[in-house]
């Protein structure tokens, strides 16, 4: 072990006397987090092989034992045989380390006109642009469960709540594409993340760029990204990529985690709207009638980690002065933790919208409870009798009083009961009463009724493919 550590000293330890204690190592080290970027950091290395090249930095000779290395490299790590090293401390010293094991010399030549600095980084944004692909797909999937489950349930009805009080009376599916609307800004939001990371950091070198005639537009195109970074402080030092994409991963779980709680107060025994699948649910150890939304629940409880990722990114971020600290070295760990947490919310949130049942009926009948109508006697107030809404609010409110008095909803009061407090209601009131009339009616853009929720469920499934 001791002459393994030398080795990896070998890398930079020239300048030392002295190993570094094995504690000082262990916090060093981060190779068993970052070692998720070696095919990141192998691309990288690829790309600026070949520049050098091209550049005649190094031959061509050179190049192409450096590639036929690497090639090695990947199949090692495709067969899990890559002897990964604590004492060389992360992906980058592994991957050159095991090069130089693998063609000697030229695999020197290969860190020429850049540094640590500068490869972390371009390995970490590559790494990120391709998580942030995978979050939009794994909305883009809830989505169209979401838009599927919609599109059964245009004309269920169901109450509105403000408060979590009963409000209107709406649509399930209308309810399950606000949800939809929500994620379709998630994923806007996750673009727009990786349109802006997509600038490369490769070649700022440490922190004031090299001296080398290099070619950054030439690796800036290898690697996918639109065009070099304009500063090299700011391209070795900046991580506001990452606080961004795990802001918005903040944001789409916390979307995640109402539509959680929304499955969670459905499945209840209080609300009984749905059931969830046995493939989504738990049982208790001790009451054997229990059916816990377990799943929902955690997506709930997850939803709060990835936020508390972000702010202990943002913490580690906030007082650190240009260029690179090792402070941003556990940027990673808190970058991929969130993403595989996300990941994991939105797959579980998708198999239970899949599979989850809806009781129509039990829907329907909480629909009409609450004085869920009283808005549609206002406005038929306003509309028939030509009364100003303010008018009518206070007519309706007698009336709601008058039918919570009695123990009955607004249409079990008799028409003479209501005309004691607007003489000139006719029986024609009572066809805007009903649950179903009520959402029926609210046929404004955006609207809960049927026929504009079926144009929504169209429009969607062919927006979303």
């Amino acid at each position: 072990m001791a002459s393994e550590s030398k080795k990896g000293q070998q890398m930079w330890g020239g300048r030392f006397a002295a190993q570094p204690s094995d504690i000082m190592q262990s916090i060093n080290a981060s190779i068993d987090v970052d070692r998720r970027m070696v095919r990141e950091d192998i691309a990288g290395s690829r790309a600026h092989a070949d520049m050098l090249a091209e550049q005649g930095i190094i031959s061509e000779e050179d190049n192409l034992a450096i590639q036929e290395g690497l090639d090695q490299v990947v199949a090692e790590v495709q067969e899990g045989s890559f002897p990964y090293r604590a004492e060389l401390e992360d992906i980058h010293m592994n991957v050159e380390a095991r090069l130089k094991e693998l063609i000697g010399e030229p695999a020197g030549r290969l860190h020429t006109a850049r540094s640590r600095n500068d490869q972390v980084v371009t390995d970490f944004r590559l790494w990120t642009r391709g998580a942030l692909t995978e979050a939009r797909r794994s909305l883009k999937v809830l989505q169209r469960s979401l838009v599927k489950r919609a599109g059964e349930h245009t004309d269920t009805v169901m109450p509105g709540f403000t408060h979590l009080q009963t409000a209107q009376p709406v649509t399930l599916g209308h309810h399950l594409l606000a949800y939809v609307e929500m994620i379709e800004r998630d994923r806007a939001r996750l673009d727009d993340c990786a349109r802006r990371l997509n600038e490369s950091p490769l070649g700022s070198a440490a922190l004031a760029g090299t001296g080398f005639t290099i070619d950054r537009d030439a690796t800036a195109e290898a690697l996918g990204f639109y065009r070099p970074m304009a500063n090299s402080l700011d391209a070795v030092s900046a991580r506001d990529f990452a606080l961004e994409a795990l802001s918005s991963l903040s944001i789409a779980a916390t979307h995640l985690s109402r539509l959680a709680e929304e499955i969670v107060l459905w499945t209840s025994a209080q609300f009984a709207f749905a059931k969830l699948s046995d493939a989504w649910s738990t049982g208790s150890s001790i009451m054997p009638q229990k059916r816990n939304p377990d799943a929902a629940e955690l997506v709930r409880a997850k939803a709060s980690l990835i936020t508390g990722q972000f702010a202990a990114l943002q913490g580690a971020v906030k007082a650190l002065p240009l260029a690179y600290a090792k402070d941003l070295q556990d940027d990673k760990q808190l970058t991929f933790s969130a993403f595989d947490t996300f990941g994991l919310c939105a797959a579980s949130m998708t198999g239970m919208i899949e599979t989850i049942t809806f009781n129509r009926e039990n829907m329907r009948a909480a629909a009409a409870k609450g004085f869920s109508t009283a808005t549609d006697l206002a406005d038929w107030l306003v509309r028939e009798l030509k009364m100003p809404f303010r008018d009518a609010h206070h007519v309706t409110g007698s009336l709601v009083a008058k039918a919570e008095e009695k123990g009955c909803d607004l249409p079990e009061l008799s028409l003479e009961e209501m005309q004691a407090v607007e003489p000139r209601l006719t029986n024609d009131v009572f066809s805007v009463l009903t649950v179903e009339a009520s959402a029926m009616s609210r046929q404004s853009y955006g609207g809960t009724s049927p026929v504009r929720v079926a144009e929504q469920v169209e429009q969607w499934t062919q927006r979303l493919g």
